[in-house]
């Protein structure tokens, strides 16, 4: 059987945040594991600056972050959450990011990379994107094209025994112009279920609300009463 023939199995998600991916593809990601797919999220950054509680210390809520994504991802069914801890707030897409991304692309053998879009996007509701999350993209697109599929970048990751690995697909979440829509509506509950499990960043009634109105908007443009929308890029 060709690749092409071989039928998805493996799916791969990096953020930049805990509960990025849950804002971003939650539902896409209970369908994948319902299906029986192996599914690994890689966080880029450590949390560590994300609240305003003055009483909070940045090594508290790195811990405690780390915790509510390991709750999300137990819900959700995930095989690994890894965590390469660069400082929040200040990531940036470097060289050592992208090898480190790379590294867990040969480790994991994703047939489906979900990642962040690499491009501001302005919107009229007070959001103008953060610097993280368009870094995090960056570093793991790069890191799919050409960096895990090249035996000779970064050589290090062969005497760890990584070979290289072809990513099949691409999938960028919150692009502005998607051509792939997945219906979430089987997998809503779930979804909302790993979003609460982020209790610094989000109340349980907002994520309930906001969830399922943001699904159900995407899921009107392609005909699913829910749905989540991807830029996908065929690789293979």
């Amino acid at each position: 059987m060709s690749q092409e023939e071989t039928p998805f199995r493996r799916g791969m998600v990096v953020v930049a945040h805990a509960d990025d991916a849950e804002w971003g593809c939650a539902g896409t990601v209970a369908k994948w594991c319902a299906e029986g797919w192996e599914v690994v999220y890689v966080l880029c950054t450590d949390g560590s600056k994300g609240s305003d509680d003055p009483l909070v210390t940045s090594e508290e809520l790195i811990k405690i972050r780390r915790q509510e994504q390991l709750n999300a991802g137990k819900v959700l069914g995930l095989r690994k959450v890894v965590f390469l801890d660069y400082p929040d707030a200040l990531l940036q897409p470097t060289l050592e990011l992208r090898r480190d991304i790379a590294r867990e692309i040969r480790r994991y053998k994703p047939d489906v990379l979900i990642c962040m879009s690499p491009v501001r996007r302005l919107s009229e509701h007070g959001y103008m994107g953060h610097p993280d999350h368009m870094a995090s993209g960056e570093a793991a697109m790069s890191a799919v094209f050409p960096t895990a599929r090249d035996r000779l970048t970064f050589p290090e990751l062969l005497e760890e025994g990584l070979e290289p690995h072809k990513v099949r697909e691409v999938w960028v979440a919150e692009h502005e112009e998607p051509n792939h829509y997945v219906d979430v509506s089987e997998h809503m509950d779930t979804a909302i279920e790993a979003l609460k499990q982020h209790q610094t960043q989000v109340s349980e009634e907002d994520a309930d609300t906001h969830m399922r109105q943001w699904r159900n908007s995407t899921g009107e443009k392609a005909g699913f009463e829910y749905a989540e929308a991807f830029k996908r890029i065929q690789l293979d």
